[in-house]
């Protein structure tokens, strides 16, 4: 009884409202009739209903008068008039004014009945896709992410297992595919959410910078320490913690974070008590940790300790079927924050945009879509700029020498920079690396070539 559709039936004929009532036992809706449209009024505010049928001349309220009111409520919901031969005039006006059909006296029941199953039949589909398209939505909005291919299925579904549990996870992907929002979305969506979440780069800081910013200093730990400072893991006690770039962390630094994360505790640069914590880790990597651990350049205890989950993020030629969805997304974001009327692409470009390699992922269409929409003054738009470029070392450059790897990897960085004429965002992009480990390579170049010439 509860899962069945409702009827307001509104006329101060009661001869019609019998009518009504007879005609609906039975029926899969059930019918509440009224000949005081105030009554109705009031029903329908409290209880609501998904479909109304009111006569159109009434005492103390009329029809459109109702249909006024009830608008003010629900926007959507089927309103039908009924009028008389001599009303039709008068029942367009409801047309105008919100009412969604009308039917004329005297009307035939079977016809009548044919209509509210038709109406409520398009109510419910209209329903339903309302509630898929919410649904859809807030799961992007639950997660913080954009796409709902196969691949990033898979990644909501991890997400969702470990997010109410303090295990450590490694998410591994490309540079630009947004392991930062996994992370968020697992704290997030757990129940730690209202608990610290904590990012550090460490493909940014050196090691000293990095101990002191991860378990805090006494005061006179080092010059510069004029107070003690808490670090940011015992900060994020009862949180989460998430290293990005974990694979650029030094051997000695490793060691540090394994006895943290295994006993818990931290003591402070300088100090000598440890402190307990509670911390979960999330780290991520564009490295490939297991080769690394082979290589003997990650520990192997560190990285077992690490990986008690894994979540791979897909790179965006992957997942191209999530392209349009995230192309919509980034125009509306960015016609709203530069104010422009813009619609989206010319026809031709959504296929272009899903074969295209995106070697910078979800980044690289990013800053694609933000630059037309700055730039846009139409509310169509031409693409733009959609190549890929990979420079490569001319044979001529090897002649001569035989670099080892450093060497080559450095000529065929400050290269590709060369190419984008000193951008290092795009750079970085191209090299899939983040942009704070192409500073510390450049500094560590521009450090190099002066140390060179004093010598």
């Amino acid at each position: 009884m509860a899962d069945k559709a409702s009827i307001l039936f509104v006329d101060d004929d009661p001869k019609s409202g019998e009518l009504m009532q007879r005609y609906s036992a039975g029926a899969d809706y059930q019918c509440h009739v009224y000949q005081d449209p105030r009554k109705a009024l009031d029903y329908f505010t409290q209880q609501g209903a998904d479909l109304i049928i009111s006569d159109l001349r009434m005492p103390g309220m009329t029809g459109m008068e109702l249909c006024e009111q009830v608008r003010k409520q629900d926007s959507d919901i089927p309103f039908i008039i009924i009028t008389g031969y001599a009303e039709v005039d008068n029942a367009i006006e409801a047309l105008r004014l919100g009412a969604s059909d009308f039917i004329k006296k005297p009307f035939d029941m079977d016809e009548l009945r044919l209509q509210i199953e038709r109406t409520l039949e398009h109510r419910k589909l209209v329903k339903e896709n309302r509630l898929l398209k919410r649904q859809l939505k807030d799961e992007q909005q639950r997660y913080g992410m954009v796409g709902q291919s196969t691949a990033m299925q898979d990644v909501y579904t991890t997400i969702n297992k470990v997010a109410d549990i303090r295990c450590n996870v490694i998410i591994s992907g490309e540079s630009g595919t947004g392991k930062e929002l996994v992370a968020r979305a697992i704290h997030y969506q757990g129940q730690y959410a209202d608990k610290p979440f904590i990012v550090i780069d460490c493909g940014a800081l050196s090691d000293t910078l990095l101990e002191s910013e991860l378990f805090g200093h006494e005061k006179g730990a080092f010059t510069g320490a004029v107070k003690a400072k808490a670090g940011l893991l015992e900060e994020a006690s009862g949180g989460t913690v998430f290293l990005d770039e974990i694979g650029n962390i030094s051997d000695n630094m490793q060691i540090k974070l394994l006895r943290v994360i295994q006993e818990q505790q931290v003591t402070k640069v300088g100090g000598i008590k440890p402190t307990d914590i509670d911390v979960r880790f999330i780290v991520a990597t564009n490295q490939d940790l297991e080769q690394k651990v082979r290589e003997g350049t990650f520990r192997h205890d560190l990285y077992h300790r690490l990986n008690v989950v894994t979540i791979n993020m897909p790179p965006l030629c992957d997942r191209s079927d999530d392209i349009p969805e995230l192309v919509n997304h980034f125009i509306k974001q960015y016609a709203q924050q530069y104010q422009r009327e813009v619609t989206g692409f010319e026809a031709s470009a959504m296929q272009q945009l899903m074969e295209h390699e995106w070697p910078g992922n979800v980044r690289e269409l990013q800053n694609l879509v933000e630059r037309h929409v700055a730039l846009a003054d139409v509310p169509t738009m031409q693409l733009q700029g959609l190549k890929t470029v990979r420079p490569e070392l001319p044979e001529d450059e090897l002649a001569g020498d035989l670099p080892n790897l450093e060497e080559l990897e450095r000529r065929y960085i400050l290269k590709v920079l060369a190419n984008f004429h000193g951008n290092r965002e795009a750079t970085a992009d191209v090299l899939g690396i983040n942009k704070s480990t192409l500073y510390r390579k450049l500094q560590n170049y521009k450090k190099h070539d002066e140390d060179t010439s004093v010598d």
